[in-house]
């Protein structure tokens, strides 16, 4: 999902603090990091004519250099283009200019991958996000043709705001240790951390477009390429406050427990849960191994140890095909696990998908209450759902009455408690004939046994 905090970080004015700091002389840490760059052992990497130190791969878009300025041309089909660099880079920082045509999206791979054992080759791994659109994901952290979306832009209206579609805009990319950071046009954009890769290429992406545009030709082009290989963290960027999404499989980084949150699974033990009916954790239906919390049925649903009001929640799951399962909070006082849920479902091969009213009982939908749909991204109204046997994120935000559900860094539901469409909408579900349903103050998180194979891990929360 692409900022994990509810209000959006106005970062505006750090491109203001920037500039000044450039101009005038200060103490602060800003300005102390942004004089270091003048003398930084930076690396112009910009591809020269003859493309020599790098290859193409994937689709048919052709690349050259014109003036200086490194320019892909798209072509008609299906498959995404690629310019790789023949080097591999571990630590970097990385800075270019980027300009796209409104109509192509774009993006540049950090440690890049492509091997033979996966996906034939494909380029796949991290990519900052070029998005001329207008949901302007630009600087955005992709996981190409693997887990998708690490860090949207869902939560972060200053970096959106800042991308100048049709126009240069200005990249900044720190790739240290397992923390990448992204800057769009001098405004901090994400801030992730993950281990899967720590090494790769870097590559500039060109997207295949549709026949109707085959006449038009439209570019991309990219200028004034340059890294630091040298001990980047030297002339890293200070902390921006700028929430950081962590993707190490039971564990948070630094900011994360800065920010509040907390492992409610500690990845080994059924510490913390006990069966929903009371008593310690199950002795059947449940099993934990190789970092995941799986329920396989018969074992009755789980519940955190402590009940929690106001919070946010982050799950990452993984079902088998056919799968159904959920994730409950607000549930009722009288332990029949009654109460709102956030549902987990194999949408294509469950029949539940089909009944309800509207899609009510889809995958990150309020379940029987309200159908999950792409509220960020009206123009995409489909999911972005990673097939059975792979890892999504679901995200669950309850702050007073108010309720969102998120999936893969997309917002798929929101709703008031207690709100005259909320009553509606429970007086036409199957709870309605349950007083207060939905409505009590607080109870523990719980996670359901349909008796089908589901596995969790990473589950976080932070309080409000």
């Amino acid at each position: 999902m692409k900022s994990s905090k509810f209000e959006p970080w106005h970062g505006a004015s750090y491109g203001v603090a920037l500039a000044l700091a450039l101009a005038t002389v200060s103490t602060s840490p800003l300005s102390a990091a942004s004089a270091a760059q003048d003398t930084a052992p930076w690396q112009d990497i910009t591809p020269k004519s003859g493309l020599s130190g790098w290859r193409t791969t994937g689709g048919a878009a052709t690349y050259d250099v014109v003036d200086g300025e490194l320019v892909g041309r798209a072509m008609v089909g299906k498959t995404n283009s690629w310019l790789v660099s023949d080097a591999r880079f571990g630590d970097y920082i990385m800075e270019f200019d980027a300009k796209t045509d409104p109509l192509l999206n774009s993006g540049v791979m950090v440690r890049g991958q492509s091997r033979p054992d996966y996906r034939n080759g494909v380029v796949h791994g991290y990519q900052a996000e070029i998005d001329p659109s207008p949901r302007a994901w630009s600087g955005g952290m992709y996981d190409e043709q693997r887990r998708q979306w690490l860090y949207s832009l869902g939560r972060n209206d200053a970096a959106r705001s800042t991308f100048r579609s049709g126009d240069w805009n200005h990249y900044r990319i720190e790739a240290i240790g397992n923390r990448l950071r992204t800057w769009i046009n001098g405004v901090p954009a994400t801030d992730v951390v993950d281990d899967t890769d720590a090494a790769g290429f870097i590559a500039f992406q060109v997207h295949a477009i549709p026949d109707r545009d085959a006449a038009r030709h439209p570019e991309a082009r990219f200028r004034n390429i340059r890294v630091i290989t040298d001990r980047p963290q030297r002339f890293a960027m200070p902390e921006t406050g700028l929430e950081q999404q962590g993707w190490l499989a039971n564990r948070l980084g630094d900011r994360e427990r800065k920010a509040g949150w907390t492992l409610l699974w500690d990845g080994r033990t059924g510490a913390g849960w006990r069966s929903a009916k009371g008593g310690a954790f199950p002795t059947k239906g449940w099993s934990i191994a190789n970092g995941a919390l799986s329920v396989t049925g018969g074992g009755g649903d789980i519940v955190t140890a402590t009940p929690y009001r106001n919070f946010e929640l982050s799950v990452d799951f993984r079902i088998a095909e056919g799968a159904n399962s959920g994730i409950k909070y607000r549930i009722a006082p009288d332990g029949s696990g009654i109460g709102l849920e956030y549902q987990l479902l194999d949408d294509a091969r469950h029949p539940d998908a089909k009944m309800g009213r509207d899609g009510n009982r889809t995958l990150a939908s309020l379940y029987d209450l309200i159908p999950a749909s792409n509220l960020l991204d009206p123009a995409s109204p489909g999911k972005r759902i990673n097939p059975p046997g792979e890892w999504n994120r679901a995200v669950i935000v309850v702050r007073g009455n108010h309720v969102e559900h998120w999936l893969n860094g997309f917002k798929m539901v929101a709703f008031e408690r207690g709100s005259p469409a909320f009553r509606a909408a429970v007086s036409q579900s199957k709870f309605a004939n349950v007083a207060g349903f939905g409505e009590w103050p607080e109870s523990p998180i719980l996670l359901q046994d349909h008796g089908d194979h589901v596995d969790f891990r990473s589950i976080k929360l932070r309080k409000f």
